[in-house]
């Protein structure tokens, strides 16, 4: 594949609370050089510092995904990277005014719709992919976790999920393409069970949350 890097035309913003911390932030993404990659930087702290999307940052994943480097955080990162990842914008510099990323809708389309009305300016590198020339199979018995990659010459996903609820059946999603990303993906929404608030809640979690940026499933 010799397909070239993307990245955005003009920078972009949104602003919006956190789903866990409850904090106001506007977040910024700005065009990045070839091979950038995707960076936060913590703009309400002194010397603004930058922590690269790299998944041996990621320090928690109690409902989100948090990175932290040198004692700084940032956490819910998901939504905004997903929503990177499936526009195809390659580099980018995600600004960010507080600790977490505003939690928006819930979902990804915010962002992708924030990406959209931008649109991207295509660069001179090639893109770098990872290829898989075999299976490779994971498990984690704990959280019970189970991953399958195979080899395809095309960038495609399926997922079930189960949560032993009566209310909730199991789901299944898949997606062919990344093309479909945007229109059959980014609009999944964050949803809790009721039960679940007071717990977390005790954990000093969703000070943010309400029926605007989640669904609650009563059972």
């Amino acid at each position: 594949m010799t397909e070239k890097q993307r990245t955005l035309k003009s920078p972009v913003s949104v602003e919006g609370v956190g789903l866990h911390t409850g904090a106001q932030a506007k977040l910024t993404i700005h065009p990045a050089p070839e091979n950038h990659g995707y960076k936060f930087k913590r703009t309400d702290l002194p010397d603004e510092p930058i922590i690269d999307a790299d998944v041996d940052l990621v320090i928690d994943t109690s409902r989100g995904t948090t990175l932290g480097k040198n004692g700084v955080k940032i956490s819910t990162i998901e939504h905004v990277l997903a929503a990177l990842v499936g526009t195809q914008t390659d580099n980018a510099l995600i600004e960010v005014t507080g600790p977490e990323i505003p939690i928006m809708d819930g979902s990804s389309k915010p962002f992708v719709d924030a990406i959209n009305s931008v649109g991207h300016t295509e660069q001179q590198a090639i893109r770098e992919y990872f290829v898989f020339e075999s299976t490779l199979t994971y498990e984690d018995p704990i959280k019970k976790a189970e991953m399958l990659a195979v080899p395809s010459e095309d960038f495609r996903i399926t997922v079930m999920v189960d949560y032993n609820s009566p209310i909730l059946g199991p789901q299944h999603a898949s997606m062919y393409h990344i093309g479909e990303f945007n229109a059959g993906i980014s609009e999944c929404r964050t949803f809790v069970f009721l039960h679940e608030l007071e717990q977390l809640l005790h954990h000093n979690l969703i000070k943010g949350g309400d029926l605007n940026n989640a669904i609650v499933i009563v059972d």
